[in-house]
Order: structure tokens, then C-alpha cells, then sequence
């Protein structure tokens, strides 16, 4: 399907989608990173089967990018119009209309099928050390169709992900993927930051358990990355941060006022929306 694969970016995020391929199907994989020295380090301990050059990229057939948003924008306004014509171009960044908007015509003009995607994984460190071949087990593979893809192309992926050890495939406007993101991940990390700067969590040793885990594990990320990614994705995002600002005062109010019938049913909202939701 994808005989030559191309990954630009060999973190933890590039570098897990290379051992994954490498473990799971017979593509050839091509590497590319910013810094020489992990390309090589990828090369040597097998994760890929070459070190891309510039001459490399039109023999891919698939070509995964996994840089920060405005590093993959930048790589890829650069690198297109060198791959070949019809080839695939995937990136792996957690926002998706600033991506659109930049890469959309981009890849038109270049002659190549440009598709956004998100896999929803990852890990609380970075870098090639770090990467898994089991990373994207079971998870979801959101890809955002552009008007530079085609059905088939969008069948080739889903077929190809899933082969990856995808538990399944998601496609979705850029606007649904941001909307939905600003929820499910990003607003989990702000909130997560912001709960362990409590003047108590010093003194959490001996006192905490599976809930004070469970809720700081996401703040042990990597803000130079996270920063970007907030800042592209700002508006839905404020608008969940807004909205649980307006939950929190609810429940505020209510042990204020030891109004013990209010702040039971607010509970029970909570239950009931956590059972069903699952």
C-alpha cells in the first residue's frame, strides 16, 4: 500500500509511529530530524531503515510529520513541492484548522494529498528514548479530510492505521477535531497544571492516593509544546475553560453555603454523566 514511508520528526510521537511500522508491515522507512545525531541514533538501533536526505523524498509514498504545529507548517511549505506527485502527506499535530488553513492549498499546488490527523496517545515524556512500538495500541486515528485528498487516499490510510494497531479511525471536520480536542485533552491539561500549583500539594506525601494521581499526571508535560498548541486552538479552549469556571462556582456556592441538597444533586449530575458517558 505505502511501500516507502517518510517520518519528519523522530520524538516520541515520530519515533513511536516508525517502530510501529517497522514491528507491523514491510514499508520501508525513511527519518528525518532536525538534529543529525538522533536521525543516526534512529538508524543505528533499527527504529528506522534510513536517514532521509532531500534526494530520499520523492521515493516516499507516505509522509508523516510529527514537529510542533508552525515547525510542521514550516517543514512542509518547504519540503512538498520536492515529494512526488500523488504521494500522502499526514501530519501529527494536535490542532487541526491552523494546519488546514497554512497546508491546504499548499499541498494543491504541490500535487500532493494532504490529510490531517491527530492519533489520540501519548505519553507524559519526549523523545526517540521514550518511543513505543505499542504506543498507538487500541487508540483512535482522527484524520481530517482537506481538499487536496480523495476518498480512496482516505480508505488507504484508514486500512493502513488500523493494520498500525489503531482500535479505530475517526474522520471529522478541522473545526469538530479543535471543538472536540479543546475538551478531551487540552482542557484536561490546564486543569491539571493549575490544580497541583495548590500551596497544599508540598505537603501531598502520606495523603494522596489513586484520585491526587489520576488528576496531576498530565501536568508533567512539555509546555513548550503544550503552549503552542493552546495558543492555536485558543478560542475553543477558553470556552472550556469558561465553562468549567462556571461548574466550579457551582459547587463553590453551594459547600459555602452548606447547602447540602444543591451540592448532592450537583454530585449526582456528575455520576450520572460519567455512567452514561462511560
Amino acid at each position: 500500500m505505502f511501500d516507502t514511508v517518510l517520518i519528519a520528526g523522530l520524538g516520541l510521537m515520530g519515533g513511536s509511529m516508525a517502530k510501529t511500522i517497522k514491528a507491523r508491515t514491510l514499508s520501508r522507512v525513511l527519518g528525518w530530524n532536525r538534529t543529525r545525531a538522533t536521525a543516526e541514533q534512529a538508524r543505528a538501533d533499527g527504529t528506522i531503515d534510513a536517514v532521509a536526505t532531500e534526494a530520499l523524498y520523492k521515493e516516499a509514498d507516505l509522509v508523516i510529520i510529527g514537529l510542533y504545529p508552525q515547525a510542521t507548517v514550516d517543514w512542509l511549505l518547504e519540503n512538498m513541492p520536492k515529494m512526488k506527485k500523488g504521494c500522502v502527506v499526514v501530519d501529527m499535530v494536535g490542532v487541526k484548522q491552523f494546519m488546514v488553513e497554512r497546508l491546504e492549498q499548499a499541498a494543491l499546488d504541490a500535487g500532493v494529498h494532504f490529510v490531517g490527523g491527530h492519533p489520540m496517545a501519548g505519553r507524559e515524556f519526549s523523545g526517540l528514548d521514550f518511543a513505543l512500538p505499542t504506543l498507538f495500541d487500541g487508540a483512535s486515528m482522527i484524520f481530517v479530510p482537506t481538499r487536496s485528498s480523495t476518498e480512496r487516499v482516505l480508505e488507504q490510510l484508514e486500512a493502513y492505521f488500523t493494520a498500525l494497531g489503531f482500535g479505530q479511525t475517526v474522520r471529522c471536520t478541522a473545526e469538530q477535531h479543535d471543538r472536540m480536542i479543546a475538551f478531551t485533552s487540552q482542557l484536561a491539561h490546564v486543569v491539571s497544571s493549575a490544580y497541583i500549583k495548590s500551596p497544599e500539594a508540598d505537603k501531598h506525601n502520606g495523603y494522596s492516593a489513586g484520585s491526587y494521581k489520576d488528576l496531576t499526571r498530565v501536568a508533567k508535560l512539555n509546555e513548550i509544546m503544550w503552549s503552542e498548541l493552546f495558543l492555536c486552538n485558543a478560542e475553543p479552549l477558553a470556552r472550556e475553560i469558561d465553562e468549567i469556571i462556571g461548574h466550579l462556582d457551582e459547587y463553590r456556592r453551594a459547600i459555602r453555603a452548606q447547602d447540602r441538597e444543591t451540592l448532592t444533586l450537583l454530585l449526582r449530575d456528575g455520576r450520572e454523566r460519567k455512567e452514561r458517558l462511560g
